[in-house]
């Protein structure tokens, strides 16, 4: 097993090993305690380990509770949230007690949100069953709902207890969906580790173990120094502004990481243009992102990537931060005037440029 220590407000530990949904009542016996166990899931999860996951909270000696909500995007919404908060209400769930969140990154951002929220905060646990949700967004205390304005508008910073990831359940996920969690493996390798951008140039299934659990200390290390957001965090963010615009004009039918991989490589053939990176960087990057079979372009106008992206978290103000490329393994913030956005996204959706 390989474990990885998040030293937060509240330490936890992340545990990465095959077979470890037959082990999550021991760890939530261990990290947690308590009586009762809300397992939260969407229908596509639960339907495959939703029992054994119940099984093993019941061996540890839980009462089991189960709240299942339709699969993706378009549910992590405030109404599935209130449902939630309302179910934990009615089953009188204690602070005592814990939710347990099992799922990709839609699970895990409302379960931890309603975590957070509900009698001003209770234990949970984060089971990811998605490659992005393992090496990202299980990670690191995010948690929120999207509103019709944006996504990720409404959330609270709350970390988990514990973190399960069990490698096996990768096999089940769509080849899109698995591609969809290496676009946030790629980002990390650009902004943070030459060393993990070179590993992704071999498959990336036989290394997979090596690989979360590389993911899972680069984000730990970021964290631990900005927990809130304010500063070095904000790195985790590349191809982010760009992607959630992506994904809103889409009405989200373009997954995250899809959209992300879309924003990285915008982001990189701006930073070129720009003379902030070389043409052979950004180049580097889009090859890295068509090896995972993802896309690298969008059909979108500027001015609807721009307008989308001025509803975007990451804006203060009159300005809005960008992560940008000055070669694989380093990135930088620069604040970029909102005046100015619409000029970064063109410089990005050039054609013609080297990088296409």
């Amino acid at each position: 097993m390989r474990t990885v220590l998040v030293q937060t407000d509240r330490p936890y530990a992340v545990h990465i090993e095959a077979g470890i949904l037959d082990r999550v009542g021991e760890f939530v016996r261990q990290s947690v305690g308590g009586q009762m166990a809300v397992l939260v899931s969407d229908d596509a999860v639960a339907a495959l380990y939703g029992d054994r996951v119940e099984a093993s909270l019941r061996a540890a000696g839980y009462e089991t509770l189960r709240f299942v909500f339709p699969h993706g995007e378009a549910s992590k919404n405030a109404e599935t949230y209130l449902s939630l908060l309302n179910f934990l209400a009615e089953h009188r769930v204690t602070r005592s007690d814990a939710v347990v969140a099992l799922g990709g990154g839609v699970v895990g951002d409302l379960a931890g949100f309603a975590a957070a929220t509900f009698l001003r905060g209770i234990a949970y646990v984060q089971i990811p069953t998605t490659l992005l949700a393992m090496v990202d967004s299980s990670v690191g205390g995010k948690t929120a709902i999207d509103l019709e304005a944006g996504k990720n508008l409404a959330g609270a910073f709350y970390q988990p207890w514990v973190v399960l990831c069990d490698p096996e359940t990768l096999s089940t996920l769509p080849a899109a969906t698995f591609a969809d969690g290496c676009a946030e493996v790629i980002k990390y390798g650009v902004i943070l580790d030459e060393a993990l951008f070179s590993w992704l140039k071999e498959p990336i299934r036989p290394q997979i173990d090596q690989v979360i659990e590389r993911c899972v200390q680069l984000k730990r290390d970021v964290v631990v120094q900005d927990e809130r957001d304010h500063g070095v965090r904000q790195l985790l963010n590349f191809g982010h502004t760009v992607g959630h615009a992506v994904e809103a004009n889409s009405h989200f039918a373009v997954l995250h990481g899809q959209a992300v991989a879309i924003g990285m490589c915008i982001a990189a053939r701006a930073a070129a243009a720009k003379g902030l990176c070389g043409q052979a960087c950004a180049a580097e990057v889009e090859e890295m992102v068509a090896r995972y079979d993802l896309p690298r372009r969008t059909d979108f106008s500027v001015g609807q990537l721009a307008r989308a992206a001025l509803s975007d978290k990451k804006r203060s103000g009159a300005v809005i931060h960008l992560v940008l490329p000055e070669s694989i393994g380093h990135c930088v913030i620069r604040e970029v005037p909102v005046a100015e956005l619409e000029d970064f996204i063109a410089a990005g959706l050039a054609e013609d440029g080297v990088c296409r």
